[in-house]
C-alpha cells in the first residue's frame, strides 16, 4: 500500500500539530506501508523543533510556501493605542481576505506537487490532516480524476473553531465540501464527528482520538522534591485563559511553583504581577518536544486548560491530554464539565476535574494536591485496559484498516 500524507505541520515545525501525522507515519512505515509526505518547505509556523525527524524510510516531498507567516496578534497589539494599533490591524488585512485561512496560498504549489506524487508513485490513499482546514482543498483538487482514495483527518473542528466565538471564513461551507468529497473522514473527537454528519454522511465518519505515546517517556524519571511543582505545556492564545488558575494560585498555602512552557501573553504576565505571584511562577520559552516531556515527567501535577468558548470547548480533546496521560503524573484539569476531555479524564482516574472559571473550585483542588504531596509523592497509575485503549498504536491500526477497506 502506498499512502501520501499531506500536512502543513511536519518537522522542522514544532508543536502538537506535528505529532499525529509524524507518529502515524512511523507506525505504518514499520508495518511495511510505503509512506510519502507532502509538506511545505517552510511552514512559517511560530516554532520549530530540530529534535523531531522524519522516520527512516518515509519519503518527504516539499512544496514552496508562498503564504504569510503565523503571528501572535494579541501580543503584537498589547499596549498599543491609536495609530500604532491601527497600523498593526492594517498589516493583517491581506490575511483576513484569505479564505478559509491564511495557509490557503500554499495550495498554489501543493496541488500540482500532490498530483505529481500521486501519479509518479501510484498512491493508493491520500490522507490530509488539519488544521489548517485549507489543507483538505489540496486533496479536493489533486485527487480529481485520479485512481486514488482521499481520507480527511480532522484534529480540530472545521465547523466551530474552539478559539473563536463565531464563524467568519466559510467554515461550514468547507466542512460540507469535505463531507461530500472525501471517501472517509477521521475525527479526533465525537463532537467533531457529529458536526460532520451532513445529510446522511455519518456512514463514512470514524472517531480516532489523538493517542498516547508511552514509549516517549522511557528513561524519564519522576524525582520528587519538597517543593510542589505544577506544570503547563502549550501556548496561550485565543480564548484560553490562565487567570482563574492564577487567582487560585495566589490563595493557596505551601511551597508551590507553577511552570509554564510556551508562549505566555504579556497581558497575563501583568495580571500575575498584580497578584504578586512572581516567586510562584517560572516561564520557559518554547522547548523541544523531548525537553517538554522531561519537565512533565518531573512535575508533581500537570495543568490542563480548556476554555468553555461559548460551549465549543466541550468537544475539544487535545493531543496534550494524551501526552499528559502517558507521563504518569496526576492532572489538574480545568475543562468544561460534561465535555469530552472531562469524560475521558474521569475514566482515567488520575485527574481532578474543575470548571475552568471556578476559582474557588480550582483553589480547593490545587490545595488538595499540595496537601497530598506533603504526605509523600503522588504516584497515580492507569489501568492496563485504559492504557491499551488510548495507546497511539491502536488508533494507527484502526486507521490503517480503513485504508485497506477502501482498497478492497
Amino acid at each position: 500500500m502506498r499512502v501520501l500524507i499531506i500536512s502543513l505541520y511536519w518537522p522542522p515545525a514544532g508543536g502538537p500539530g506535528v505529532q499525529r501525522p509524524l507518529k502515524m507515519a512511523a507506525i505504518w512505515n514499520k508495518l511495511g506501508v510505503d509512506i510519502h509526505v507532502l509538506a511545505p518547505d517552510n511552514p512559517k509556523w511560530l516554532h520549530s523543533d530540530d529534535s523531531l525527524v522524519a522516520p527512516p524510510g518515509v519519503t518527504v516531498h516539499r512544496a514552496r510556501n508562498l503564504g504569510p507567516s503565523s503571528r501572535r496578534l494579541g501580543e503584537e497589539l498589547y499596549g498599543l493605542r491609536g495609530l500604532s494599533w491601527a497600523k498593526v490591524h492594517a498589516s493583517l488585512l491581506f490575511r483576513r481576505f484569505l479564505i478559509p485561512d491564511a495557509s490557503v496560498i500554499w495550495l498554489l504549489t501543493a496541488i500540482p506537487a500532490a498530483r505529481r506524487i500521486i501519479r509518479e508513485h501510484k498512491i493508493d490513499v491520500v490522507l490530509t490532516t488539519s488544521p489548517p482546514g485549507s489543507v483538505h482543498l489540496v486533496a479536493v483538487a489533486a485527487t480529481r480524476g485520479e485512481d486514488t482514495f482521499w481520507v480527511a483527518d480532522l484534529r480540530d473542528s472545521l465547523v466551530r473553531h474552539s478559539q473563536r466565538m463565531r464563524d467568519i471564513r466559510g467554515e461550514r461551507m468547507l466542512a460540507r465540501k469535505v463531507a461530500q468529497r472525501a471517501d472517509a473522514i477521521i475525527c479526533a473527537s465525537n463532537l467533531i464527528a457529529e458536526e460532520m454528519s451532513f445529510e446522511g454522511m455519518k456512514s463514512k465518519i470514524s472517531v480516532i482520538h489523538n493517542g498516547s505515546d508511552f514509549e516517549d517517556f522511557d528513561g524519564l524519571e519522576y524525582m520528587p522534591t519538597k517543593q510542589f511543582r505544577i506544570t503547563h505545556t502549550g501556548s496561550f492564545f485565543g480564548l484560553r485563559n490562565p487567570r482563574p488558575f492564577l487567582d487560585a494560585l495566589s490563595q493557596v498555602d505551601g511551597d508551590v511553583v507553577a511552570r509554564f512552557v510556551g508562549d505566555f501573553r504579556s497581558s497575563d504576565h501583568d495580571y500575575a504581577k498584580r497578584l504578586k505571584l512572581e516567586e510562584r511562577l517560572e516561564f520557559f520559552n518554547f522547548l523541544s518536544h523531548r525537553d517538554a516531556l522531561k519537565l512533565q515527567s518531573n512535575s508533581e501535577v500537570l495543568l490542563l486548560l480548556i476554555p468553555h468558548a461559548n460551549d465549543r470547548g466541550k468537544g475539544v480533546l487535545t493531543a496534550k491530554i494524551f501526552e499528559y496521560l502517558a507521563s504518569g503524573r496526576p492532572i489538574l484539569a480545568l475543562v468544561p464539565p460534561g465535555g469530552e476531555a472531562a469524560n475521558l479524564l474521569k475514566e482515567s482516574g488520575v485527574a481532578s476535574i474543575v470548571d475552568p472559571d471556578d476559582i474557588d473550585g480550582i483553589k480547593e483542588a490545587l490545595q488538595g494536591f499540595i496537601n497530598l504531596h506533603q504526605d509523600g509523592p503522588i504516584m497515580p497509575s492507569l489501568a492496563s485496559d485504559f492504557k491499551e485503549k488510548i495507546d497511539r498504536q491502536s488508533g494507527a491500526l484502526k486507521l490503517l484498516k480503513i485504508f485497506k477497506d477502501l482498497l478492497v
